[in-house]
Parts: C-alpha cells; structure tokens; sequence
C-alpha cells in the first residue's frame, strides 16, 4: 500500500478509513481500534454508509479494495455481544435489514469493488465480501472462509443465505451454512467462492488489478452434470431441498430450529425472489435471536472464549515448551503425539515397548495427514514436514532434553509409578510428567516420586484429534507453575482446558458413570437397547449410552466402576449382570461384539441390536416406559453428580463443569451444560422429581446436599 496516502473519513476512531493510491484506486481499510480482530458491530453502520457517500460522491475513484488493517485477519464476524441487547425478535430483524441495506449499498457501486481477504474471513466478514464483486485470497494457512452461523443457533442475517447460493451453487451452499465448515483458500477457489489465490505478498497488489481491469464479472461456476440435474430445474431443487431437511431432522432431531430456517431462506431466493428472500432471512433472523437454543449457545460461545484467556493459576505465567516426550505408542499416545506436533507445531519423541507400537503411533498420525492431502487441506510438503516432527524408540533416547512428557500407557498404577521413576531419572529436573489417566488419582500416581511437585493429569478423550477438551488434574504438591505451564500447554494442542480436582473419576467420567449405570439398570428392567439410545440421542447427546460403551470398550467401563465405587460409595457399582458380558467376551465395537452387531453380522446402513443379549442377562424386553422418562432419568443422575462435583470443587464453577460436561462427553450443547440445564429446570423441581423416583425406585436418586440447599434458599448457578 502507498505510504503517500489522503484520509478522507474525519472520524479519528472510525473503523474505516479511506486511503487513496497513486493509480486511481481507493483502499477502503477496517481496522477496529483496541481490538484484536475486526468484528462487525452496530454502530459501524453510520460510518461505513458516511464512507460510502464519499466514494459516491467521488467521481475520479476508478475502483475500491477492501483490506484489513489486522495483519493475518481479515473479518472474524459479527459482534455477538449486540445480540444480547435484542429485547424483541423485531430488534434483531432491525439488526439484519441494517446489514442487508449497507451491503447491498456497497454492491451497487458502480466501480469495482474487490475484497482482499487474508486470514479469517468468518460470518459478517464473509457476507461483507460476498458484497464486494470479486474477492482475492491470500494462501496463508490461517486464511479461511465461512459461515458458522448455525453453531451459535442462527443463520447468515446480511444477506448470506442468498449470495452464497450465487456464488457456489445451492448445495455448497447449503452443506457450509448447514454445518458451519470453513473452507480453506484452495477449497474456495475450486467452489467458485473467490476469483483468484495468491500469496499474501501479492495480495493487494493482485486485488489492485482486478479492480483496474474495469467491471469485474461474475465467475462462472463449473457444473457437473448432477449439478444441472438437481440446480437448474424445479424437480431437482425440490429434491436437493427435502434432502436437506431430512438430513437436518436425522441429525437434530428437531433440537436445533435454524438449519431447517436457513434451508427455508435458500429455497425461497432460489424459487421466489432474493428480494423475498432477503425479508425472510431477517424474519427468520430476528426469531432465531431470541430462542432459548441460540441463548445457550452464545452463552458457550462466551464461556469458552473467556476461559481461552484464563491461565492455570493467575498470575503464574506459564514456562516455554520446546520438545515433548509421549509414553505409549497405542491410540491415545498416537493421538497425543498427532495434535502436539500439528497442532503445537513441537517436536514429538514416543517411547514405546515394541517397535510394532511406535509404528502404530507413527501410521496414526499418517493416516490423518493423507486424508488432509487427499481433501487439499494441506500440501504434500506440509505433511512431510508435520511427520518428520513424530520420532519414536523403545529405548529412553532423546527424552533426556523434554520439557514434558505425556504418559500414555495402561490403566495400572505400579506401571505409571514407574513411569514417574524413569522421567526421573532420564529427564532433567523441570521435566513435567503428565499422565492421561482417566481413573487413577494422580496423588498415587506421584506418591513415590522425587519431584511430585512435576507430576500432574493430562486427560485427553478419545479419539485426541477430534474431542475439544483436556482435565488438567492437580494433586496436592503439584506446583502452580506445572499447572499453568499444562494449561497453557492443552492450549497449544488446540484443547480446551479445565482445571479438575484430584478426586477418582475427576469430572467428566465422575458424571458420566451415573448416568451409563442409569441406562444399564434401565435394560435390566426391561427397556430395549435401541430405544434407550433413541431417547437420549432425541434429547441431544450425539449417541446413546449404550452405543457409547460399545464405542469406548464395556472393559473400560469395567475397570473405571470399581475404582469409583471405593472411592465414593455404593451408587456407582455397576449391575452385576454386566459380568457376564465381559465373560462372553463382549467388548464392545473392537471386538466385533457388544450390545449392537458388527462384522459379517451387521447389515450395511442400520444399526442392529444383537437380540442375543438379553438372553445372556436374564431379561426379556418390554419397553414400559417413555422414551421423556427414560431420557430424565439418565440425565437426572447426572444432574445430580454435577451438583456434587461442584459443592467438593472438583471443578472450579459452574461454567467450566458445562463446558467440560459439553466438550468431554456430548452433553447437548442447546442446553447449555448440566449447571444451566439445572437453573432452566429449577432446583426444587430438579430436586422434586429425584425424591419421587428415590420412593419409586431407591436411594441412587437421593439428592445431594449441595442441591436441596439451592432448592431450598431459590438459589441458582447462574445469575438470571
């Protein structure tokens, strides 16, 4: 950009400024003051429809480029926080036809408008440069464009939802605002998203041209004969659009209403008029912006973006890792080694016993790079480079330089005591050794080290790649400094981190056990397999429990029941009928045998029950109850356990218990964790209906202390 430049805006905070070039061209740069990233907000309205009528007024402008004052940021999106000021769905209808009327301003200039877009280009900022008549991208790594709308339960509301069908056709379209996935440079390019992709250098300079080569014109999308077939003729739209909602339906289950609106914004621009469809996009808008699911997920929206810029401990700033060692070649160790070295961009060493592991961990970490090839997500160089970063032994060369090591190994304390040992002993005297148990207290685990001070949990869910969350336990020697350095540490790896007491189960499989021995009681009384999956899977979690003890292993489930039982009573034994499973060698999906069929034995596309077992433990199936009851009282035991752990501080408040409840093990996002689900439900009646079911069905159902006492005094978690 021109360093000789004239200002034209006189506003010195505006978020907009006008910069004129040598050759004609004016830069139109948002630079939000005091801030990070550019959002978009409400009161940048008045400035950006000032700057237009000067462009307009302005007849020597040969063209505009939109640029980023944030180097490596172009727009993150809209400002979320204007939505909670929204009294009235007609407020937030108000907020979109703003939206709408100043993009569309900016698209019927009459000169060339071109977006030069160079990191995030999110929400607001996408609509922004959909607005503009053709956008250049650079090919940094960072640079990603895309809706995300949905995951805050609302839709596209500046006029997205009819541009981006223009632009990549209606069924990208649909599948990216749907969904919320971004799309990388290369991806937009080959969608029809931007015009052109070039690196960050050139960037302006490129977008510069485009605009100088006079009215840029509308890059013709590249149709495949089943895009014709189902895009450019009633029928077929009228099938791509029933598709898109039955597939919504099967993946919500009527839980979340804003994919079912954004499909409705779509077909009515494609089928009526955009004019149309602009209106219904803001109607739909305004009414999304006030239903509770949108509320609960801004609300997690807020909490996790909070605790991001929370440390371990505050005030204890975290030391620099440089190199990680991980103890254990199998899927988690493979795991952890993956999202360290891609994610962290650290150098990874594994120590395995057998070279047979190290390959296993190596081949993990392959397999999800080759499948990024494959998509273009990356380039083949890229992965090379992220591979090389994974080195593995089954000896202890190369740890001796680690700042942390990651244990990995089997759930048995002795071993992980001598894991501890040898860190020791090979390590230096900073070294951190995190174990991944998911059970063992860590106080064991570092009762015979020199250094306990050193030692702390690091527990990852499985698979490591996808799942969003880590339990940072700390025992009672374990120092600040190895808690904020892990925190910081989970961070990097991508993770969201919460802090956990030391306690058996920690948080998240503390309140999950309740919940599984609620659903195992239930088919032992009598209820089928798939209908206890259906209903809670109908209530919002993203598979059944017993689908889940399938997935992680009826054998892990055993080991974790004991464990819990002796450290905190008789409501988390496990029925005894479950021995039989484990006699009968039902593992679950890795043994091809469980409580659903697998193998030869399953039929393609459904999931079957194998009928087999309620012989093998005793119980003929009635199904008596419905499917709301069965659901309540899975979720109820939760509820319950949730308010224990924090009345014991095993976690720290409220919101860190929903975001690890959300992120460890699925509960509903909608909701807004067990602490907000219990505060919407009300205690007392929360409370109510657990004293009604210890009558009916026994003591398991007993409210907790911590939970009578909010009943009783009107208390809630959350300030309402």
């Amino acid at each position: 950009m021109n360093d000789a430049t004239t200002e034209l805006t006189q506003e010195q905070q505006s978020a907009f400024t006008l910069a004129r070039q040598e050759n004609g061209l004016v830069h139109l740069i948002m630079d939000v003051p005091g801030e990070s990233m550019n959002t978009l907000k409400a009161e940048f309205g008045e400035q950006i429809s000032q700057v237009l009528k000067e462009i307009k007024a302005d007849t020597s402008i040969k063209g505009l480029v939109l640029v980023s004052g944030k180097k490596g940021s172009f727009v993150a999106g809209a400002d979320i926080n204007m939505l909670a000021s929204c009294q009235s769905a007609e407020e937030a209808v108000a907020l979109s036809r703003q939206g709408q009327m100043i993009f569309d301003q900016l698209e019927n200039l009459t000169i060339p408008v071109v977006a030069a877009i160079d990191g995030l280009c999110l929400g607001g900022g996408l609509e922004l440069a959909m607005a503009c008549h053709a956008r250049v991208c650079s090919d940094n790594a960072k640079t990603a464009l895309g809706l995300p709308e949905v995951q805050l339960g609302l839709l596209p509301g500046s006029g997205g939802t009819q541009r981006l069908p223009k632009l990549v056709g209606i069924q990208k379209a649909l599948d990216m605002m749907l969904t919320g996935k971004q799309l990388r440079a290369k991806q937009a390019l080959k969608a029809g998203l931007v015009n052109d992709v070039v690196p960050v250098s050139i960037l302006v300079e490129t977008a510069e041209q485009v605009a100088l080569a006079g009215k840029v014109k509308a890059k013709k999308r590249k149709l495949t004969l089943m895009d014709k077939l189902l895009e450019t003729n009633p029928l077929g739209r009228k099938l791509v659009f029933s598709q898109a909602s039955k597939t919504v339906m099967a993946k919500t289950k009527g839980n979340y209403p804003a994919p079912l609106k954004i499909i409705d914004c779509v077909r009515t621009g494609v089928e009526q008029s955009s004019a149309k469809g602009y209106q219904v996009e803001a109607d739909h808008f305004g009414e999304l912006v006030m239903t509770p699911e949108s509320e609960q997920l801004r609300n997690l929206f807020f909490a996790v973006t909070e605790m991001k810029k929370e440390q371990g401990v505050d005030g204890v700033e975290a030391e620099a890792i440089k190199k990680v060692g991980v103890l254990g070649g199998g899927l988690m160790g493979g795991g952890i080694a993956f999202v360290t070295a891609t994610k962290a961009n650290l150098p990874v060493r594994i120590k395995d016993i057998s070279h047979k592991g190290i390959t296993h961990a190596l081949k993990y970490g392959y397999d999800l790079l080759a499948k990024k090839v494959k998509r273009r997500f990356i380039r083949h160089s890229e992965m090379q480079k992220q591979l090389a970063m994974i080195t593995g032994s089954v000896e202890y060369s190369g740890f001796s330089d680690a700042d942390m090591v990651v244990e990995a190994v089997f759930e048995d304390l002795s071993l992980k005591q001598q894991m501890v040992a040898d860190i020791e002993e090979k390590c230096s005297d900073k070294t951190i050794f995190a174990s991944n148990t998911s059970s063992l207290p860590i106080g064991q685990i570092a009762a015979k080290a020199k250094r306990p001070e050193n030692v702390i949990g690091l527990h990852y869910f499985s698979p490591v790649d996808k799942m969003p969350l880590a339990e940072i336990i700390a025992h009672e020697s374990t120092s600040d400094q190895t808690i904020s350095t892990t925190v910081a540490f989970a961070k990097k790896q991508g993770k969201t981190p919460i802090v956990v007491k030391d306690k058996a189960g920690f948080y998240v499989n503390r309140i999950l056990a309740p919940y599984m021995n609620e659903a195992a009681i239930l088919l032992l009384d009598g209820e089928p397999i798939d209908k206890l999956d259906s209903a809670l899977v109908k209530y919002g979690f993203p598979v059944g429990p017993m689908q889940l003890l399938d997935e992680v292993g009826i054998d892990v489930g055993a080991k974790i029941g004991p464990i819990l039982q002796a450290e905190l009573g008789d409501r988390f034994a496990a029925p005894a009928a479950f021995d039989k499973l484990l006699s009968d060698g039902r593992l679950g999906k890795k043994a091809n045998k469980g409580f659903y069929l697998y193998g030869n034995n399953a039929k393609k596309g459904k999931k079957q029950v194998d009928e087999s077992i309620y012989t093998l433990v005793g119980v003929k199936p009635t199904g008596k109850l419905s499917a709301q009851e069965l659901a309540q009282r899975c979720v109820y035991m939760m509820l319950n356990e949730a308010a224990r752990c924090l009345d014991e501080g095993i976690v720290r408040n409220a919101r860190d218990g929903d975001i690890g409840a959300i992120m460890g093990i699925g509960f509903p996002p909608f909701l807004g964790g067990p602490f907000r689900l219990i505060d919407k439900l009300g205690a007392q009646n929360v409370v109510a209906q657990l004293r009604q079911w210890s009558n009916q069905h026994g003591e398991r159902y007993t409210p907790c202390d911590a939970l009578v006492a909010m009943a009783e005094q009107g208390k809630t978690y959350y300030q309402i």
